[in-house]
C-alpha cells in the first residue's frame, strides 16, 4: 500500500512540478522586460530631471526649460502659490535668477522614484516623486541650505519626447 502511495504522490508530484514550470518560468522572463522598459523610462526621467535643474534651474537657462515643458504646464507650490501658464512659470524663474544670491537645487537621487503611467501597455507618462534640497550660493560665503522639500513631476510622452506638464512642489522646510 506504501508504494502505491508513493507512487500515487509521486505522480501528483510530477504534475504540480510540470504546472510550475509551465506557470511560473515565463513570469522571469516578462519581468525581465517590464524591468527593462522601467529602466529605461528611469533613465529617461533622470535625464530630463538633470537638464531641467543643473542646466535650467541652477544656471538659469530659460530656454532648456522651455523646450522641456508641455504647453499645457501648471505648476503647484505650498507656499508660493500655483501658476497656470508655460510663460507665467518661464518668467517666474527668470524673476530667481535676479536675486542677490544664486539658487541652485540638488536631487536626493536615493529617495527618487518613477512611476510608470500606461494606455493598453504602451507607456504614456511617468510620475517622478522624490525630494530635493535648495541651495543659496553667494561671492565670498560657503554654499547654504535655503530649504528642503518634496515633489511630483508629472512626465508625459509627447512625439517622442518627455514633456513636464505638472508640478506640485511641498513640504518646503527651511533649514
Amino acid at each position: 500500500m506504501s508504494g502505491d502511495i508513493r507512487q500515487y504522490m509521486g505522480g501528483i508530484g510530477s504534475i504540480i512540478f510540470w504546472l510550475i514550470v509551465l506557470f511560473i518560468a515565463p513570469r522571469p522572463v516578462l519581468g525581465q522586460a517590464a524591468d527593462s522598459v522601467y529602466n529605461k523610462v528611469y533613465a529617461e526621467i533622470m535625464q530630463q530631471d538633470s537638464l531641467l535643474f543643473k542646466l535650467g534651474y541652477n544656471r538659469c537657462d530659460t530656454a532648456t526649460v522651455r523646450k522641456l515643458m508641455a504647453e499645457s504646464f501648471e505648476f503647484y507650490h505650498d507656499q508660493a502659490g500655483a501658476i497656470y501658464s508655460k510663460d507665467d512659470f518661464l518668467k517666474s524663474l527668470a524673476a530667481l535668477c535676479t536675486m542677490d544670491y544664486k539658487a541652485t537645487r540638488e536631487l536626493d537621487e536615493k529617495k527618487s522614484e518613477v512611476h510608470l503611467l500606461r494606455k493598453n501597455g504602451d507607456v504614456y507618462g511617468a510620475l517622478q516623486s522624490g525630494y530635493h534640497s535648495f541651495y543659496g550660493e553667494k561671492q565670498g560665503v560657503e554654499k547654504y541650505i535655503t530649504s528642503k522639500a518634496r515633489f511630483h513631476h508629472l512626465w508625459i510622452k509627447c512625439e517622442g519626447e518627455w514633456r513636464l506638464k505638472r508640478v506640485i512642489s511641498y513640504d518646503h522646510r527651511a533649514r
